[in-house]
């Protein structure tokens, strides 16, 4: 898919009927779905030289026409963040990412962005992607650390979109949840969905679910709580979080999903005085993107990175590590 590039398609009989954005999204080389319906929607696409909505349906002998835009620039300013690099060359850059930084902007978050910081450290990333999400592939939450990786250009946006689509990249969290795990080792399959009166959150409980299967092994257990490793082999919103805590072990600390097992926790006389503190003063999730893999972009090389547990939730873990 080149920016500038103009483009004609006869519709044939095998694609009568097909939705117009599933249509040219198959037929332009790196085009998603969604993409291809910004441009429709964007009016960037045309049916026999009239405009129509992403779902309109085509006939055959239909002629599809459009131009792909370039790339508008960001609209939000570059602002000199410390990043904590992994790994960089001239196609992707990986990020340890603090907890506390929110990815990219949104409401109530304009400035203070991972997307501000990676501006400021790749001036020409601005007309990578979406306008709120400049080269960004996947995204963490506001406070969950760990391993980010965010494309430098088109093509490494489009080839690293693919692997994350066919679920090929592998991410590894580490998570302290409260209570003994039943077992050393298990697969969560629970579907997940808006939740039905807060929209917010997401539950297992929603009318409008979709699949989701979270892998976890124990990595150490201690009194009251267990260290996961957890392996998404789905990235649904919240994911990780709203599967423990639909098993009755939420992650400690988490404000949405854990803050009845917070409370009781608090008043827990199997722990010390200091442990107790230490978790009454947790203000985030204890959950951390530890390691993430996928192939290079441009090169085709697999590769690793893996984050270090940030000084909070080692710090707990140290803690508990020396007897509660």
């Amino acid at each position: 898919m080149t920016h500038g590039a103009a483009f004609s398609i006869i519709v044939d009989s095998s694609a009568a009927g097909q939705r117009l954005d599933v249509f040219v999204g198959a037929r332009l080389p790196g085009c998603s779905r969604s993409f291809a319906a910004q441009l429709i929607a964007g009016g960037n696409v045309r049916v026999n030289d009239r405009h129509q909505k992403p779902g309109h349906r085509l006939k055959t002998g239909d002629a599809v026409t459009g131009c792909i835009p370039p790339p508008r620039p960001a609209g939000f300013l570059p602002e000199p963040i410390p990043l904590a690099i992994l790994y960089e060359d001239e196609h992707i850059v990986v990020i340890n990412k603090p907890p506390g930084l929110v990815v990219h902007p949104a409401p109530g978050h304009y400035s203070g962005t991972l997307v501000n910081g990676l501006l400021y450290h790749c001036p020409d990333l601005g007309g990578i992607g979406s306008e709120l999400r400049p080269g960004i592939v996947h995204r963490l939450d506001k406070d969950t650390s760990g391993t980010l990786v965010v494309a430098k250009n088109g093509a490494a946006l489009e080839e690293l979109n693919s692997q994350f689509k066919a679920r090929t990249v592998q991410k590894t969290y580490i998570a302290l949840v409260h209570g003994a795990m039943p077992a050393a080792q298990g697969t969560i399959r629970l579907p997940i969905g808006r939740h039905p009166v807060d929209r917010k959150r997401m539950s297992v409980a929603s009318r409008k679910t979709r699949q989701a299967e979270t892998g976890w092994r124990v990595r150490r257990r201690f009194t009251g709580f267990t260290l996961l490793e957890l392996d998404l082999k789905t990235g649904r919103t919240h994911q990780i979080r709203v599967h423990c805590a639909a098993v009755h072990h939420p992650i400690v600390g988490d404000p949405v999903y854990g803050k009845r097992n917070a409370s009781r926790a608090s008043r827990d006389t199997s722990h010390s005085t200091e442990v107790n503190e230490l978790i009454a003063n947790i203000r985030r999730q204890m959950l951390h993107a530890w390691r993430i893999g996928f192939v290079h972009p441009a090169s085709g090389a697999a590769l690793t990175f893996e984050s270090p547990l940030p000084p909070d939730m080692q710090a707990l873990i140290d803690r508990l590590e020396c007897g509660s």
